[in-house]
């Protein structure tokens, strides 16, 4: 049996989020589940040891006039792609009529879908759920979850001389937008509190971005330097072994909060300008929200609110 799953949503933690619903489809049908999914999910750094997993299908299709699935001729060409796996069912986690279409010109007889043409307020966990709830009567409550070869981790521990006697922290500095990147001060508090406690050793996480890069070189430049690792350089499946060796992580609600939640590493999430779901979808997530308000969503504006001391406390519960 032929299955494709498609999640069209932007970026890594969309698409790690959505796992746990992959794997279901795959398990009920006793067969590994094809996806669609876009460019910069990175699918293919993270997923190449899901078993559930069967082809990764790019879907090109972005702000890009000469984007290969954009418009109605991307919507043909989306149709010709898919055709030459003969897939038996789709799942389509969205509402868009477009999918449907689609997934018939494609041949694909059976057909699950959100329902059609009802996009607004859908929540990022509930709806899922409900859809394979009430399509395969399954109730979903698992974390997702990423492997990792223990060989690979082994000798990561060797290459980046990872000593187990002190703790290792990855701070996930990086951030998909500036309002969701805490201050370098925020962590170097944090950093300072926790080597007062015990020897530990700091890595971090981040992208290449000119406002990533500053606050990265004012860590790596304080005179907390020499206790820190920079992997700005590495790649998504080349940071994965580093963290799954880490005690710890702290991050910005970044890329790195969902893979380190993934990994089964207790990560502390700071959310500054994000609704909350995603830094507690997964009970390996910690969410610390800026000081005076009672949640955070979109707009909340709150990077400069993260309290370092709460950060530490969390911290502390977990290593100390």
């Amino acid at each position: 049996m032929k299955i494709l799953a498609i999640q069209n949503r932007m970026g890594i933690g969309d698409t790690v989020l959505f796992l746990p619903f992959i794997k279901a489809i795959s398990q009920k049908f006793n067969s590994p589940v094809s996806i669609l999914v876009k460019e910069n999910s990175k699918a293919e750094q993270y997923l190449y040891n899901a078993n559930y997993i069967d082809n990764i299908i790019v879907l090109d299709r972005t702000k890009n006039p000469h984007s290969r699935h954009n418009g109605i001729l991307g919507g043909i060409k989306l149709i010709y792609d898919l055709k030459k796996y003969k897939f038996d069912k789709i799942f389509i986690f969205n509402s868009s009529l477009r999918y449907n279409l689609v997934a018939k010109f494609s041949g694909i007889k059976e057909i699950y879908q959100y329902p059609l043409f009802k996009k607004r307020k859908q929540h990022i966990v509930d709806m899922p759920r409900k859809f394979i709830k009430d399509k395969l009567d399954l109730d979903i409550r698992e974390n997702p979850e990423i492997k990792i070869n223990k060989k690979l981790v082994k000798e990561t521990i060797v290459k980046y001389k990872i000593d187990k006697d002190v703790n290792n922290i990855l701070l996930g500095i990086g951030g998909s937008g500036p309002t969701k990147r805490i201050p370098s001060s925020t962590f170097l508090n944090v950093i300072e509190k926790a080597l007062s406690q015990k020897k530990c050793k700091f890595f971090l996480a981040t992208g290449n971005k000119k406002d990533e890069q500053i606050i990265l070189n004012e860590i790596i430049h304080s005179n907390f330097g020499k206790n820190c690792v920079r992997l700005d350089h590495l790649s998504i499946k080349e940071t994965l072994p580093i963290i799954k060796c880490c005690n710890v992580s702290i991050c910005n609600d970044s890329s790195f909060s969902h893979l380190s939640a993934a990994l089964n590493i207790k990560t502390i999430t700071l959310m500054a300008d994000t609704p909350l779901i995603y830094g507690s979808y997964n009970t390996n997530m910690i969410p610390i929200i800026p000081d005076d308000v009672e949640s955070v969503t979109h707009g909340t504006l709150g990077k400069d609110k993260i309290n370092p001391k709460k950060i530490f406390d969390k911290l502390e519960k977990i290593l100390f």
